[in-house]
């Protein structure tokens, strides 16, 4: 677990300074949490985003998966998180298809 603060009512974040778009932690979120945007600023042209919050199952991970430790999921005791649902399921489907990369619908 990390020391760092967690953002209010915020279920799942990233420090952009310590990502490397390596992009596995968002090739072990389940529910399609995690996607990879564009960043041309960035060393590999793209950086995590965290675009659907909403369906964060508090599994942690993405967090035990990052090498960097540049992602963070709250503590249990602190964030009600979702239910594992079949939209998430198939979102998660549809960014893998998409090489990791955020879907149009969520520009």
């Amino acid at each position: 677990m990390s020391n760092m603060e967690a953002p209010a009512n915020t279920p799942v974040w990233v420090n952009e300074a310590r990502c490397k778009a390596c992009d596995k932690c968002v090739s072990v979120c389940p529910a399609g949490v995690l996607a990879m945007r564009q960043e041309v600023h960035s060393t590999l042209g793209s950086m995590i985003k965290v675009v659907h919050p909403e369906s964060c199952i508090g599994c942690m991970d993405c967090e035990l998966t990052c090498p960097d430790f540049a992602i963070y999921v709250a503590d249990k005791k602190e964030f009600k998180f979702a239910k594992l649902s079949s939209d998430a399921k198939e979102r998660k489907e549809k960014i893998v298809k998409n090489n990791y990369r955020i879907l149009d619908e969520d520009l």
